[in-house]
C-alpha cells in the first residue's frame, strides 16, 4: 500500500509527489537499491553519530520515545527516524530534537530523489536516505532509528557496526504476513519464529543485541539467540521493570510517562538497549527522567481539548494505533470498565484483533473508513457494528453514559483524528 503523505507547503509538496509516484517491483528484496542511493550520496550512514537500532512488531516505536527522552534528559542532542508519519510527514525525521523545518525538508528530498531517480528507490528507502544525509550533516551526540519493516531486508539494515551503539527487539507478534512471511528456503518455518528471525536480522558483530526476558514464545527467543550467536552480537535478556533484574531497585522506577502497562516493558528495553553500550555514558536520573517525560502520540494517549473531544465533553478520548492481537492484549490491560469504542481498520488487517481482546468491555462499537486508504467495512466486524460515515459522526452518535471512548484500529485513523482535534505531534 502506498504511504500517503501531505503538506501546506508548496515546496514539500512538490516533492511529495514526486515520492508518492514510486513504487516497488513486486518481490523486490534486498539492500541493493538502498546501498546505491546512499553511495552516490556519499555514504552518510557511516558517518553517523552513536546509533540504537530498535526492531520489533509492537512497541518499537514507543521504545525510541523512551531513549529519545533518557538521552535528553542527560543533555544529549539525538537525531530520530521513525515511521509512519501521523499527521505530517516531517515528524518522521527528527532533527537535533526538533522536527525537520519546511524549508529544509523540501531541499533535502529534491536533493535525494535526483540522485536516485534512475534506481527507482521506495517511498521508505528514499524517506531513511533523507534522513541519514541530514543526520550525518547536523551534528548530534545519538540517533535512535527505528525499523519500518521486518529488519533484515529493512532500508534502516544498511547500518554497520561501526556507528551502531546497540540494537534491541521489543515485542514480537504476526503482522504484515505478505511481506515478512514470504516462502524463502532457509529460514524458520513457524510464523512466530519466522517473524523473530526477520527482526533479529539487524544483529551486528561486536553490537549489543538487547531484548526482553520471558516477552516471546520459547520458539522466538530461542531465533533471536540463534542469530545473535550466529553473527557474533552480545545478547543481553532483560526483565521489565517491576521483575528486579535491570537494576536492584527495578522495580522503584517512576510510572512511565506513556499509557498502559506494556510500556513498562518498552521503557526496560530502552533502559536495557542504554546499560548494554558503551558509547554514551547514562545516569540514573537520566533514566528516571526519561521514563516519566517520553511522549509518543497515538499510542494510549488521551486526547486533549479540541475540537473532536468538545463533541464528548463529559468522558475521556482515548486514541490508539494499535491493528493486530499483539497491540489489542496491550489495549484491553489498560482498561478495565466499558467502553465505546470507534474502529478503522485497514482491510488487510485481521478485523477481530481489537474486538476479541476487549470482549465484554464495548458497550458500542462505529466503523469508521479510513480517509484516503481502503478499509473492512461495518460487515466485518459482527452484527453489533453500526457504521459511521467519519469519527465526527461516531462521536456524535454516542449515548449520555459517561463511559469512555477509545478510538483505534489504525495510525492513519490515529493521524486523521490528531488533525480534526488540532493537536499536531510536534
Amino acid at each position: 500500500m502506498r504511504d500517503f503523505a501531505r503538506s501546506e507547503s508548496p515546496a514539500v509538496q512538490a516533492q511529495l509527489d514526486r515520492l508518492g509516484l514510486l513504487s516497488v517491483p513486486d518481490g523486490r528484496l534486498g539492500l541493493d537499491t538502498i546501498r546505491a542511493l546512499l553511495d552516490r550520496l556519499g555514504n552518510p550512514h557511516r558517518r553517523l553519530p552513536p546509533v540504537f537500532h530498535v526492531a520489533g512488531t509492537n512497541g518499537k516505536g514507543s521504545t525510541c520515545a523512551f531513549l529519545r527522552a533518557m538521552l535528553e534528559a542527560e543533555g544529549y542532542r539525538v537525531h530520530v527516524t521513525t515511521s509512519p508519519h501521523l499527521v505530517r510527514y516531517n515528524e518522521r525525521i527528527r532533527v537535533a530534537g526538533t522536527l525537520i523545518s519546511d524549508e529544509r525538508l523540501a531541499d533535502l528530498l529534491a536533493e535525494v530523489l535526483d540522485v536516485g531517480e534512475d534506481l527507482n528507490p521506495s517511498f521508505f528507502e528514499v524517506t531513511i536516505a533523507a534522513a541519514f544525509l541530514e543526520f550525518a550533516r547536523v551534528a548530534a551526540d545519538a540517533c535512535v532509528v527505528e525499523v519500518g519493516l521486518g529488519g533484515r531486508f529493512d532500508a534502516t539494515n544498511v547500518l554497520e557496526p561501526d556507528v551502531l551503539a546497540a540494537c534491541g527487539i521489543a515485542a514480537l507478534g504476526v503482522d504484515h504476513e505478505r511481506f515478512l512471511l514470504a516462502p524463502e528456503d532457509g529460514v524458520p518455518t513457524l510464523p512466530i519464529a519466522r517473524i523473530a528471525f526477520e527482526k533479529a536480522g539487524i544483529a551486528k558483530p561486536g553490537v549489543p543485541m538487547v531484548t526482553l526476558e520471558d516477552s516471546h514464545l520459547p520458539e522466538a527467543e530461542q531465533v533471536i539467540r540463534d542469530v545473535a550467536e550466529s553473527v557474533g552480537a552480545p545478547l543481553h535478556m532483560v526483565r521489565s521493570f517491576g521483575k528486579g533484574s535491570i537494576t536492584p531497585d527495578a522495580s522503584g522506577y517512576p510510572e512511565p510517562g506513556l499509557g498502559g502497562a506494556h510500556q513498562e516493558r518498552n521503557a526496560a528495553l530502552a533502559n536495557g538497549m542504554l546499560r548494554a553500550q558503551a558509547r554514551l555514558a547514562i545516569s540514573e536520573e537520566a533514566i528516571r527522567t526519561g521514563i516519566e517525560t517520553a511522549r509518543w502520540p497515538a499510542r494510549m494517549q488521551r486526547l486533549g481539548a479540541g475540537p473532536l473531544t468538545a463533541l464528548v465533553a463529559d468522558r475521556d478520548v482515548w486514541l490508539d494505533g494499535g491493528h493486530n492481537s499483539s497491540a489489542g492484549l496491550a489495549i484491553a490491560d489498560a482498561f478495565s470498565g466499558p467502553l465505546h469504542l470507534v474502529l478503522g481498520m485497514l482491510d488487510n488487517k485481521d478485523p477481530r484483533s481489537l474486538l476479541d481482546a476487549l470482549g465484554d468491555r464495548i458497550r458500542s462499537l462505529a466503523v469508521v473508513p479510513i480517509p484516503g486508504h481502503a478499509a473492512h467495512g461495518v460487515e466485518a466486524f459482527g452484527m453489533d457494528a453500526k457504521r459511521a460515515d467519519d469519527v465526527v459522526d461516531a462521536l456524535s452518535a454516542l449515548p449520555a453514559d459517561g463511559h469512555p471512548v477509545l478510538i483505534a484500529g489504525s495510525l492513519y485513523l490515529a493521524g486523521e483524528v490528531l488533525r480534526l482535534n488540532d493537536e499536531l505531534p510536534d
